[in-house]
């Protein structure tokens, strides 16, 4: 069996040598080789040097991918790689040693699934605020965290992985490309761009499974451990969603259906007076709330 692990980086070289520091203390898995594909999405710090750092001491390349966004350098690691399995992470991740050799298992355990994934833990810079550890479960998304216990199931609608922990099978991956309007880049907070093509992937009749010994631990910078970082993605959230309304027929307001104003300003009213009188786990909800229906209200149709 062989197996390509992909990373996609923009600007993050020190995160980037920590993560391909822990890649090094992988456990090799019996039976199966393994390569490590590095997709520079146009990075301007020194990330070519911490490739060029690694060489020798990883079974590392690395490829230069000029488009910016996320989905764009998913697309061009796909067209880069081969092998049976791809195996994606990111590069502010530390996977566990037994990472690889839990999803190798599962790739023969389940042959015919056509994607994987495993848990994301945090991993904080320094202590987070009260607020933000006390109420976790509620805003993981923001913080790509995955977590759905210690047995193997088969995927549904309601629990899917995300990008910093999941594999495909390379065959079906090659049919199922990234859409580049989705995908963190420089000018957008709108992400989501995996769970699209798994949800497709489920619409057509394959299946996922559930892994959970291939764990990793997501970094949580400080400047991302507040109210103002959880409030832009849910809000990216938001912009996701409107993509499937339909407002051709609904009265507009300033260009926008006028339903979504209003839903917008009581969501934003709840939460303005819950901040002001009540505790984080009763405000924190009608944020993510509010922030949900801006960004509905911005990019609806």
């Amino acid at each position: 069996m062989h197996v390509e692990i992909a990373i996609c980086t923009w600007n993050r070289a020190a995160l980037l040598a920590q993560t391909l520091e822990q890649l090094r203390q992988l456990r090799p898995p019996a039976g199966a080789e393994w390569r490590l594909l590095v997709v520079n999405n146009n990075s301007t710090d020194n990330t070519a040097d911490v490739l060029h750092s690694y060489s020798g001491r990883l079974p590392l390349r690395w490829v230069f991918e000029r488009k910016p966004g996320l989905s764009n350098a998913r697309n061009r690691a796909i067209a880069e790689t081969a092998g049976d399995y791809l195996v994606w992470t990111d590069d502010d991740v530390l996977v566990a040693p037994d990472w690889l050799e839990a999803y190798v298992m599962a790739f023969r355990e389940h042959p015919e699934a056509a994607f994987f994934g495993g848990p994301v833990e945090p991993w904080f810079d320094g202590t987070p605020p009260l607020w933000l550890s006390t109420n976790m479960e509620q805003v993981s998304i923001a913080f790509a965290l995955r977590e759905f216990g210690t047995s193997p199931f088969r995927f549904d609608d309601s629990r899917m992985p995300f990008g910093a922990n999941c594999a495909f099978r390379r065959e079906v991956q090659r049919e199922y490309h990234y859409n580049p309007t989705l995908g963190r880049r420089p000018d957008s907070n709108v992400s989501g761009e995996e769970t699209q093509v798994m949800r497709q992937m489920m619409a057509d009749g394959l299946t996922g499974w559930w892994v959970p010994r291939a764990k990793v631990r997501h970094f949580i910078p400080r400047d991302r451990q507040t109210v103002r970082y959880v409030r832009r993605i849910f809000y990216g959230a938001g912009e996701l969603s409107a993509m499937s309304l339909d407002g051709s027929q609904a009265p507009r307001l300033f260009g926008r259906p006028r339903w979504l104003w209003r839903q917008a300003i009581l969501a934003e009213s709840r939460y303005r007076w819950s901040r002001a009188t009540a505790a984080p786990e009763t405000w924190l909800p009608r944020l993510i709330d509010a922030a949900r229906a801006w960004g509905r209200l911005k990019a609806a149709p």
